[in-house]
């Protein structure tokens, strides 16, 4: 099944089935037991009844027996045999004796037969006139009574029983269990109604339940599929300034419509970012290689006039132009840094000592004995200082100073300088590709407008910050923030 509606419609549907089901079952078990529970109830007060007029001594022919088709009774001596059924019995199984037919036995309530008339009358004697020497009362067990199932034929109808045994024990010392059962139509009839209602619901119940999760799910995915067809048309039309649909709801559809829309957005600004890269880097390379071929051409035609000084500032200039491009490039495929133990004292020590060309000397400001150690690339984190030190070079009146320091859990390489300074309106900014703030300023002077781009991308990508403020001199002050070395 590829649909999620169908998918769904089927869980819900097999969940409800079971748990359906499970209390079903759990509820046809409690009422069985509950109701044989009455049955073997109803058994047992039969029985101790039978076996209460036994104790008594009443003869088996008066026993006072109520309701016999619903209770039918056997009763059977010390070795098994039966001794008495009630009336209509014609059939009995499950008490432990199939027999419906009384048998010779010591019978209860008899009269003693004339033998015995001389010993009667000494034991008269002997208990001058008390009694016969016999108990007057017998006894019924206290005990649980035994219950078993079985069936049973009453005036020729045979019905299933719950029987139950009780011991009871006659004047004269017999032992009699009597057997006495209470009908389970009522239960099977009860447990018959209760299972074919559910086996009739079940269905039509798992058709409901299927139907509504059907609707609901198809509702509920409805602005899922107005996403995919925007999606896909803009696929098609690759216009990435269309946005999905966003419903009004205030569920997980919604948040899809809107996340997919925010990463529309950053791709559209993405796409549009590296268009205008690829273009504005073609125009930065078009005018030193445009220049570099006039020198070349007019060389070639006048070799008196060739100025070897501009062509090599020219080809410097398009091979610095092609590494910052190079470097981009690799930062924007997501290249990781490296993770070198590095000094920052010592690396801007080192790259302000070969800094031999500059106009205005470089104040370093680091102090001795101090160890601000940092984790990263040794030749990006570089090429950062290189860069901020030369934007201070191009922009400053007479200083530029760096410095080293901490600051918190992390090291601060800030350098500053006291020219004009960053308008606030701009200090984010200065910080895109290309952009250079004076357009006035020629391009050998100002640069292409990538050193800062790179250094930002270097410092995030370091776990790091760059930012811009004022310096106390005037100027501009860039704040390199790096996390200190574990």
């Amino acid at each position: 099944m590829r649909s999620v509606r169908a998918r769904a419609a089927v869980g819900a549907t097999l969940v409800v089935a079971v748990a359906l089901v499970a209390a079903g079952l759990a509820v046809l078990l409690v009422l069985r037991a509950n109701l044989i529970d009455q049955a073997d109830l109803q058994a047992e007060v039969a029985a101790r009844e039978v076996a209460g007029q036994l104790a008594l001594d009443t003869a088996y022919a008066d026993l006072d027996l109520d309701d016999e088709e619903d209770h039918p009774v056997q009763v059977t001596d010390e070795e098994g045999r039966v001794v008495f059924v009630s009336k209509g019995l014609g059939a009995i199984s499950g008490t432990g004796s199939s027999g419906v037919s009384p048998v010779p036995s010591a019978s209860v309530g008899a009269t003693p037969s004339p033998g015995d008339d001389d010993d009667d009358d000494d034991d008269d004697d002997d208990d001058d006139g008390s009694g016969s020497g016999r108990p007057e009362r017998g006894e019924v067990s206290s005990g649980d009574p035994g219950f078993s199932d079985g069936t049973a034929t009453v005036d020729g109808k045979q019905a299933d029983y719950r029987f139950a045994a009780v011991e009871a024990t006659t004047p004269a010392g017999l032992t009699l269990t009597v057997h006495a059962g209470a009908p389970l139509a009522a239960e099977q009839e009860a447990v018959n109604t209760v299972r074919g209602a559910m086996l009739t619901g079940l269905p039509l119940l798992l058709a409901v339940v299927a139907g509504v999760t059907w609707l609901v799910t198809r509702r509920a995915l409805r602005p899922v599929e107005g996403i995919r067809r925007e999606m896909a048309a803009i696929t098609a039309s690759e216009d990435l300034a269309r946005r999905v649909p966003e419903p009004d709801s205030r569920d997980e559809i919604a948040r899809l419509a809107r996340t997919t829309n925010e990463t529309l957005t950053v791709l559209e600004a993405s796409v549009e970012r590296q268009r205008r890269f690829v273009a504005d880097a073609s125009h930065e390379l078009r005018s030193p290689i445009a220049s570099l071929r006039t020198q070349l051409e007019v060389a070639a035609a006048h070799p008196e006039l060739l100025d070897l000084p501009g062509a090599v500032a020219d080809t410097v200039r398009l091979q610095v132009l092609a590494a910052d491009l190079l470097l981009l490039a690799r930062l924007d495929a997501g290249e990781k840094p490296g993770a070198a133990r590095l000094e920052a004292g010592a690396l801007v020590r080192e790259e302000v000592s070969q800094r031999t060309g500059d106009r205005i000397p470089v104040t370093v400001e680091v102090a001795e004995g101090a160890a601000y150690e940092v984790n990263g690339s040794r030749g990006q984190l570089v090429r950062v200082i290189g860069n901020l030190l030369d934007n201070a070079q191009r922009h400053t009146e007479g200083l530029v100073a760096v410095s080293v320091a901490a600051d918190g859990s992390g090291v601060r390489v800030e350098v500053r300088d006291d020219g004009a300074g960053v308008p606030e309106a701009e200090r984010e900014r200065i910080f895109e590709r290309f952009v250079r703030l004076d357009d006035a300023r020629s391009r050998d002077d100002g640069g292409a407008g990538l050193g800062l781009a790179i250094a930002r991308d270097v410092a995030t990508r370091h776990g790091g910050t760059l930012t811009v403020h004022r310096a106390p001199e005037g100027g501009a002050a860039f704040r390199l923030r790096l996390p200190r070395a574990a």
